[in-house]
């Protein structure tokens, strides 16, 4: 059928629970929660979320399994993310579909068919807020490294392709920063060179220049250091054309990071809430 929402969201860990969230971060999860309204609105037929916390080598990978159930502890913040459980279906013919043709265009794409295989927190943390009902299939995919932008880039225009071209709606989620050269203490904010390469991009998504954008990308992530190369972010792009409209919601800090939460909606559905540049990126 097609795409509804495609959107780049937060997945800080201290978001995890929303009760350990600090003040500077409240309002990154208020706007997941304002966009969890929307998706059960859409009441989309799946989720398929590409993460910065499932970085593969050389192949890209897609979760094929029929269901998505375990418990978290994030090896890299397990204070934070400590034992979580989860339990949300998945889309097994969907995804083998889109490894399938991933293949068939000659791309590096292999299947996940392992029910112990355990999700990540840039998967789970902004999932727990976008479905906490935990009633749409999901699919999750990962950042592979041996892959440049403009073939990730490609990848996305695959799975884009075959979404559109299903009888499913979708929502797309890439899940990961903008600049991401981390500190300790998640109350830094990034440097004044880096903020400002993330003003001037997020200016250009939000004036819907999404060619010049996509072109920003590689500098911008080399001298940012923008989460997995901005590789989420080059996916993201297969899935947005000019008419989508860009919402801004939120952003935060987050150990020298900065996270906004930005979603595209198509020109069918677009207008339900407006923004001025005013209110995004201080």
């Amino acid at each position: 059928m097609t795409i509804e929402l495609s959107m780049v969201v937060p997945h800080v860990p201290s978001i995890c629970h929303e009760e350990n969230a600090p003040d500077f971060q409240q309002g990154i999860v208020d706007g997941l929660k304002q966009v969890s309204k929307q998706i059960a609105d859409i009441r989309p037929d799946v989720l398929v979320l590409v993460s910065c916390h499932w970085p593969t080598t050389f192949e890209h990978y897609v979760d094929c399994n029929p269901v998505h159930k375990g418990s978290l502890t994030a090896q890299e913040a397990a204070n934070l993310i400590s034992e979580v459980p989860y339990h949300y279906p998945g889309d097994e013919e969907l995804a083998n579909q889109l490894v399938q043709a991933g293949k068939s265009a000659g791309m590096s794409v292999e299947g996940v068919h392992d029910l112990s295989f355990e999700w990540d927190y840039g998967t789970l943390v902004p999932l727990r807020y976008l479905v906490p009902n935990g009633d749409i299939p999901v699919i999750n995919l990962s950042v592979t490294l041996c892959a440049s932008l403009e073939e990730t880039y490609q990848w996305g225009q695959v799975i884009a392709k075959v979404l559109k071209e299903s009888d499913k709606k979708a929502v797309f989620v890439a899940s990961g920063a903008l600049a991401h050269n981390l500190v300790r203490g998640r109350h830094h904010m990034p440097t004044l060179s880096e903020h400002a390469l993330n003003k001037e991009f997020v200016d250009l998504v939000m004036k819907k220049d999404y060619e010049a954008a996509y072109n920003m990308l590689p500098q911008f992530s080399s001298m940012a250091k923008v989460e997995a190369g901005g590789r989420h972010l080059a996916m993201l792009f297969a899935f947005i054309d000019k008419d989508c409209t860009p919402v801004y919601y939120a952003d935060a800090q987050s150990s020298g990071s900065w996270n906004p939460l930005i979603t595209f909606e198509p020109a069918k559905i677009a207008g339900s809430k407006d923004h001025t540049q005013e209110e995004y990126v201080k």
